[in-house]
This record gives structure tokens, sequence and C-alpha cells, in this order.
């Protein structure tokens, strides 16, 4: 249901509602649309028929974290978005947990996930959980085969961006750092090769 409805029904100013969807502190499950609109998922005034319809196919609940030490986070994650799916009206929604870079292309559970074409809907809490940058490709890759993806929380915060920023140079200084590593092993090995030969 849309923001006014919503208010309306709470006995709340649309202002406030909108302020809660912007900082993250909704009581109850929201999604945005392409176009921008925020749909209210509040499972006491949505009814089977008024629920956004599911995708076909199974729907997974992805969570992920950067590090290790954040395995509590990581659990608590992985808690929001099943609670998010049932009031989607998902009772079996799988979870997948995982631990690793938004920026390594090569996580293991994610590309299984996205090349599994029996799931119809992943759900995450922040785009950035699924991939640091170019959301929109895997976006429109998945609804090319008419499977979607859920964001619990699509607000992007000025502090996310400058993590971005410093997560994109981090990798690309860890790329440069390691080919020049690369580099001179091998000079190394060629030189330690030609005094062999010598």
């Amino acid at each position: 249901m849309r923001v006014k409805e919503w208010a309306k029904l709470e006995g709340l100013n649309v202002q406030t509602v909108w302020r809660w969807c912007r900082s993250g502190n909704m009581p109850v499950p929201f999604t945005r649309t392409k176009s921008g609109a925020v749909l209210i998922h509040d499972p006491k005034y949505e009814s089977d028929n008024t629920r956004e319809p599911i995708a076909e196919g199974r729907t997974v609940c992805y969570a992920r974290v950067s590090s290790a030490d954040q395995k509590t986070d990581l659990q608590r994650q992985a808690d929001r978005l099943k609670a998010f799916a049932v009031a989607m009206g998902v009772t079996d929604a799988e979870v997948v947990t995982e631990t690793g870079s938004g920026m390594n292309g090569s996580r293991r559970k994610l590309n299984k996930v996205l090349a599994d074409p029996t799931i119809g809907t992943i759900v995450v809490e922040h785009r950035d959980r699924l991939v640091r940058m170019d959301f929109q490709l895997i976006q429109s890759a998945l609804e090319a085969q008419d499977r979607r993806i859920v964001v619990v929380d699509d607000t992007e915060m000025d502090d996310d961006l400058v993590c971005d920023m410093t997560e994109a140079l981090t990798s690309f200084c860890a790329r440069l750092y390691g080919k020049r590593a690369a580099k001179h092993r091998a000079m190394k090995a060629l030189e330690a090769a030609g005094e062999n030969d010598a």
C-alpha cells in the first residue's frame, strides 16, 4: 500500500512516514518500485490479493557481511530478511548467508543463487549486500528471466557512498600492487634462472 494510505490508517503525518522510510526506521517492511514509489507491506492491512505478486519459483533471502568478525550482524540480518519474507507472504523462504567483500565477483554462494533458474525472488536488506557496484545490471539480467530482486531498505546514505568509494579505491590499489608484486616475483625467478644457467 502507498505511504499516504498507510499514514491515514495509522493516524500519522505523511511526512513522518517519509522520514521513517528515508532513515530506515519504518516499523513495518517496505519496498521501492523502479519509479521510486514506496510500497508499505503491513501484514495488519494486507490481504492476499493486495500483496505484491511473488515471482514464480523459490524465494531466497541473501545476507552478506564483509568480515568474519561481523558474524552476529550476519545472523541479525538473516533474521530480519526472514521476517520480511514472511510479511510478504512467503513462509518457506531459504536463507543464504555469506562472508566476503561486496566488490568480489567470485562469491560462490551468490553466484550459485544467481545461476539457479528455480529461484524467482532474491530478498536483500540493502543493495550493497548483493553487490557494491552494477546492481542495475544484475537486476536487469534477472528481470529478463522473469526473476526479481526485492530490496528491503533501498535508501542510500552519504556514508554508504563514501564506503563505496573507499572500497573501490582499495580494490583497484590491491589489483595494482598485486600485479606489481607478481611482476617483481617473475623478475626474481628469471634472474635466478639466469644465474643457474651460467
